[in-house]
């Protein structure tokens, strides 16, 4: 058996995600309290009691799904000190709680740091100025010729490539809406706008990618113990300043998320674990490579299939 951990990234989250887990296993609560230390509030209890709006505040969000979900990979290696993963990856955000889980960099530093990366998305584009939207049904191809002919000399592309035939674009609003427009002429069979208050993953974060790259040059890095594979390029870095390269471009460049699953089924990886609220991730995975057994941990009973099923293979 060869298996990889993922981490979801934003969209997952929801009140009450982990009082299950955290119900039998109370180190849960010593993981937020940590992030607490290095915030100006309570992200147990933001998480824990709400309200629904604050835990959607992407500065907030962001911190919350990290910790989260490190604190499910944590339960895991708690029951299965021996068992690790060849590769470890994350969906946007997630790729933080990879690198937090790979021993490149702190959980406090990180909860620091993708505070920030919201803060400063959520400045980078004014309120209503930005949108995102899923394209289903369509090739990739076709969800970027979609853009071209919309765009108009405005912001709008394909930024997160989740599986085949599910594409989000994002960009400028009246962009995105002409390319939903357009998308839905070209026959896809479903367009959805998100809702999100940010356009994630375009141009239009290269203001804020730039001074993140600052903050993320200020935090003492490791390389990761195990490999983690970046969303922008599917590659593994062996240098520090690669590594924070391809944080920095995340931010304004699409997640590769399809390639990503390749790139495992193509070294053998046979079993992928989901950490983190929700199964968003695996069920991206069921459309993209069957042949993968696929679980997800994010409750005290996912835990205990997820072992039955490790310590079987």
């Amino acid at each position: 058996m060869t298996s990889v951990v993922v981490f979801p990234g934003q969209g997952a989250q929801s009140i009450g995600m982990l009082n299950a887990l955290a119900e039998t296993h109370p180190a849960i609560l010593d993981y937020f309290a940590r992030a607490s230390s290095v915030l100006d509030y309570d992200l147990w209890q933001v998480v824990t009691a709400g309200p629904e709006e604050r835990l959607n505040d992407t500065a907030v969000t962001q911190p919350a799904m990290l910790v989260a979900g490190y604190a499910c990979y944590a339960m895991l290696k708690e029951v299965l000190p021996e068992w690790e993963p060849v590769y470890f990856a994350g969906h946007s955000l997630g790729e933080y709680t990879a690198l937090v889980a790979a021993e490149a960099i702190s959980l406090e530093d990180a909860v620091a740091l993708v505070a920030k990366r919201g803060s400063l998305m959520q400045t980078a584009v004014a309120p209503g100025e930005g949108a995102m939207a899923a394209v289903l049904g369509l090739t990739d191809e076709q969800v970027e010729q979609a853009c071209a002919t919309a765009s108009q000399g405005a912001i709008v592309s394909a930024v997160n490539y989740n599986s085949p035939g599910q594409v989000v674009i994002a960009g400028e609003a009246a962009a995105v809406t002409r390319a939903m427009a357009q998308a839905t002429e070209m026959g896809a069979k479903r367009v959805v706008p998100l809702a999100v208050s940010v356009p994630s993953h375009c141009a239009l974060m290269k203001p804020a990618a730039e001074q993140l790259a600052e903050a993320i040059a200020s935090i003492d890095w490791q390389l990761p113990r195990l490999p983690v594979v970046h969303n922008v390029n599917t590659q593994v870095s062996d240098k520090i300043d690669d590594l924070q390269a391809a944080l920095v471009a995340q931010l304004h460049q699409p997640v590769q998320w399809v390639k990503t699953i390749e790139k495992f089924a193509a070294d053998g990886v046979t079993h992928l674990i989901e950490c983190g609220p929700g199964k968003v991730l695996a069920g991206l995975n069921r459309r993209i490579d069957r042949s993968m057994t696929v679980a997800s941990v994010y409750d005290s009973a996912t835990l205990a299939n997820i072992v039955n099923l490790l310590e079987d293979n």
